[in-house]
């Protein structure tokens, strides 16, 4: 069975699960079929390039930067790629919320410090994390073609 993003997962029992599982039973083989681990992948390097993109002072949806670097309905993906990114690489995660105006609940100290980084910017951040996206919001339109 081919997983999500190319991989196959066999286990001897005939069942399938999650690489991590696969990884912890003895009696499990796992084929990948993509690019190894260390090469990144396109579509990780358009997603890092449009969340470059965002100006200082706004912020945008994962939605919306998936859309932007033309993975359109695929923000589950930018938040893999952005929890998969040192948080000192430079890239201004901090500027990505949910499509509900909301800093992203997550473990550790990530909110906290979105929170922060954020309003350090000017981004103005309610109590319950919230953020205007009426006032804040970086369309499409200024992702792709990078004017503030």
């Amino acid at each position: 069975m081919r997983g999500r993003y190319g991989r196959v997962y066999i286990i001897s029992v005939g069942k399938y699960r999650s690489p991590r599982q696969a990884d912890r039973l003895e009696t499990s083989r796992l084929a990948w079929s993509g690019p190894t681990e260390s090469e990144p992948k396109d579509s990780h390097v358009r997603i890092l390039d449009a969340v470059g993109r965002i100006p200082a002072g706004c912020v945008s949806t994962y939605g919306t930067v998936a859309e932007s670097a033309g993975l359109p309905g695929r923000a589950r993906l930018v938040g893999y790629v952005l929890r998969a990114c040192p948080l000192s690489e430079g890239v201004p995660w901090h500027r990505v919320i949910n499509a509900s105006g909301c800093i992203s609940v997550r473990r550790g100290p990530g909110a906290n410090e979105q929170r922060r980084r954020l309003a350090g910017e000017g981004v103005e951040v309610d109590a319950m994390g919230r953020i205007d996206l009426s006032v804040y919001m970086a369309g499409v339109d200024m992702l792709v073609s990078g004017h503030a």
